[in-house]
């Protein structure tokens, strides 16, 4: 089974349509990807209503050949063709243009709108991520395959965390084995910290060393041509306090209650409220994190984002994560998070993962 490129491109110049373009400048290589089948960069991709078009140079011509379905390949000769010269070449007469306004740089911008002979250039954000928001059956089976790759990577790992191991030792074991397993690169910078460090939400791995009744906190994620996985595993080493208890078992709590209604339908603040009332009854909702979650797919964040000011409904085939978190400076935090699809009647957890608290 492949994605339905054809598919995707056709729904894509209904959306044209709707919002009055007659053609579109994609810029995301991740957007790129969805609708081409491309997967490197230094590409532009061009669709109007009678064609797709991407525009790369000598480097990833024949790459890009052979990836893409549905779409024209034109190598640029960058020393004596301007991006905006070439673009010129495949726009319609009297187009209305709109780009992917939140994946270029103002300079580059201005150089190329400069040049292009249109009606008007619009930007444009969202279009195409409201497509991806339902991911397809080929989609969810790469999300299971990189959520499935993060489980066994860690494992693989747990064996490792030993009494002096420094975060960054651990880490790197942690990267090896999702690698060495398939993953092509990480879905994001790992994070992973002991002690006081875990309460630092998006902490970079130091020298630390783990010793017995520090927490644990590990964020990571692996991807599957270019599918990422998103999962957080929080740990006590040794023996817990009370107030480590505490604040573990309130954040269980928190993910569980929202868990329990995820289904088609149930609005992102529904689900951000009844986590904050969990967190706020333990007596820790003050530092708790600001977001409950968000999509994941190409992008590690992505819509819907679950937040309170969000009223957007969950619908079947969104994959979302659900992470709950309690931050205490100078003491430490927790933070659980797995990746879960939006079914017919439910949910489906993709991250399998024990959570064992003592470890």
């Amino acid at each position: 089974m492949q994605p339905n490129y054809l598919q995707r491109q056709t729904a894509f110049k209904a959306n044209l349509n709707k919002h009055g373009l007659s053609a579109m400048l994609v810029l995301g290589y991740e957007n790129i990807r969805y609708l081409s089948g491309f997967s490197g960069n230094a590409a532009y991709a061009l669709i109007t209503q009678n064609s797709c078009v991407l525009i790369t140079d000598y480097r990833y011509f024949e790459r890009a050949s052979n990836e893409c379905q549905g779409f024209d390949v034109i190598s640029r000769d960058r020393d004596n063709e301007t991006l905006g010269h070439c673009i010129n070449r495949f726009l319609p007469a009297n187009a209305v243009l709109g780009f992917d306004a939140a994946f270029i740089n103002v300079a580059l911008w201005q150089q190329v709108a400069d040049e292009l002979k249109v009606q008007s250039v619009l930007p444009i954000q969202g279009l195409i991520e409201q497509q991806r928001l339902i991911k397809d059956e080929w989609e969810v089976r790469q999300l299971k395959a990189a959520a499935a790759l993060s489980d066994e990577a860690l494992a693989q790992t747990l064996p490792y965390f030993t009494q002096g191991v420094t975060e960054r030792d651990l880490a790197l074991e942690l990267e090896f084995r999702m690698q060495k397993l398939g993953s092509k690169g990480m879905a994001f910078d790992t994070i992973l910290m002991f002690a006081e460090r875990t309460s630092l939400p998006h902490g970079t791995p130091s020298e630390r060393p783990l010793a017995v009744g520090d927490f644990i906190t590990l964020d990571f994620g692996a991807v599957v041509n270019g599918y990422r996985s998103d999962m957080t595993r929080s740990y006590i080493y040794g023996e817990a306090s009370e107030k480590q208890t505490c604040i573990y078992n309130a954040v269980r709590d928190a993910q569980i209650a929202a868990m329990d209604l995820l289904a088609p339908n149930v609005s992102c603040k529904t689900l951000q409220q009844v986590s904050q009332q969990v967190l706020d009854g333990s007596g820790y909702g003050e530092y708790s994190g600001k977001g409950l979650g968000h999509g994941v797919g190409l992008f590690l964040h992505e819509q819907p984002f679950i937040t309170e000011h969000n009223n957007f409904a969950l619908r079947a085939g969104n994959v979302i994560t659900i992470e709950p978190g309690i931050y205490v400076p100078d003491f430490g935090g927790v933070r659980l998070e797995d990746d879960i699809l939006i079914t017919q009647t439910g949910y489906e957890v993709l991250t399998h993962a024990p959570k064992p608290f003592i470890i």
